[in-house]
């Protein structure tokens, strides 16, 4: 079986209207249905441990709802600490979004840790959304950045105009993009998902369950 380590947030507000926030339920619930259904094992950690806040649960989809009423979700409200955490244990990593990650995954040094530690031991490296804010700052052994010169996408900038601009500390896009990395997006709110080979990320919620399957066929070996 293989395992995927899902990395969450602990930030439940975020700028100066203190706006609540976590991880966007959908960009979980959605994964784990896709990795579930694959017969793939899913655990969850975040810098703290414990409960994690959620933003964004819709009642109306049905995925969101089976998790609401999943032991999966009993998992995840005990997540590990992650300094605690050996991500070598896993096949994959994954950040889903939300704006939580732009308050503690984006600078928590257990995080660039664990991420550099998890790419260096050749393991697969995952996103989607905000979660891509956890790559930022993560140095090669080489001194280079993670991202640099790698294809990816996240939330766009055009998203987060409509969104949350007056609330995130800094645009995601431009974030990465001085970092070196060849970003590409969709439309607003459209599904894009972009593999560069063990880097795979996702642009916003409707990418989180075909960035799963795109983990799943890698997993498998089965992927392009």
């Amino acid at each position: 079986m293989k395992h995927v380590l899902f990395i969450l947030t602990n930030a439940a507000e975020i700028g100066p209207n203190k706006r609540k926030t976590g991880y966007f339920f959908p960009e979980v619930a959605h994964p784990v249905e896709v990795f579930e259904h694959a017969g793939v094992a899913v655990e969850y950690a975040s810098p703290l441990g414990g409960a994690v806040p959620e933003d964004g649960y819709d009642e109306d989809d049905p995925s969101q709802l089976a998790f609401r009423n999943s032991a999966a979700i009993r998992r995840l409200n005990h997540s590990r600490k992650l300094s605690e955490v050996d991500v070598l244990d896993y096949d994959a990593i994954f950040f889903p979004g939300g704006l939580g990650p732009m308050v503690d995954i984006a600078n928590d040094p257990d995080v660039k840790a664990a991420v550099a530690r998890a790419w260096d031991g050749g393991k697969i490296v995952a996103a989607v959304c905000h979660g891509p804010a956890a790559f930022l700052g993560v140095k090669l052994e080489d001194g280079t950045a993670l991202v640099s010169g790698r294809k990816l996408t996240s939330f766009s900038n055009a998203e987060e105009e409509g969104y949350a601009q007056a609330d995130v500390p800094f645009k995601l896009e431009d974030a990465l993009k001085a970092e070196g990395a060849e970003y590409s997006s969709a439309g607003v709110w459209q599904e894009k998902v972009v593999v560069d080979g063990r880097l795979m990320t996702g642009q916003n919620p409707a990418s989180g369950a075909p960035l799963a399957k795109e983990i799943v066929a890698a997993l498998r070996g089965e992927s392009k």
